[in-house]
């Protein structure tokens, strides 16, 4: 029974990993290939992780690093993949044609390398203030 459950958490951990590797190539920009690499990705190693734990039930050191394996791959994918969509963001990689949404297009000063909050306003905009300057 627990060959069977093993061969399941491998196979669908698999099929993940497939989706996020297609996902990679499919996708037409950088943004919606981290999503995909990084949602799938994740998912696809945690449960063939959970598998490699589930193979060696009874060894306490091979769970214990089970699960930290899957610890760091919950908190470091995502964040990771926030801090590369960020860098390639500032850094000008472009973006799909047909986005229709740009969040950060009027937020950010190239010049300055600052991301201003919603409602901030460039120091360039600040009423009062020479352009010269």
């Amino acid at each position: 029974m627990t060959d069977l459950v093993v061969s399941l958490f491998l196979l669908v951990g698999a099929g993940f990993m497939f989706v996020a590797a297609l996902g990679l190539l499919r996708m037409p920009d950088l943004p919606m290939r981290l999503h995909a690499t990084t949602k799938a990705g994740a998912l696809g190693g945690g449960l063939m992780v959970i598998a490699v734990g589930l193979e060696f039930f009874g060894d306490v050191a091979v769970a214990a690093r089970a699960a930290a394996i899957i610890i760091f791959i919950v908190l470091t994918a995502p964040i990771a993949a926030h801090l590369i969509g960020r860098a390639g963001y500032f850094v000008g990689v472009p973006m799909w044609s047909k986005t229709l949404k740009d969040e950060l297009k009027d937020r950010y000063d190239a010049q300055n390398q600052v991301l201003l909050s919603p409602g901030e306003v460039h120091s360039d905009d600040q009423p009062g203030k020479d352009k010269a300057d």
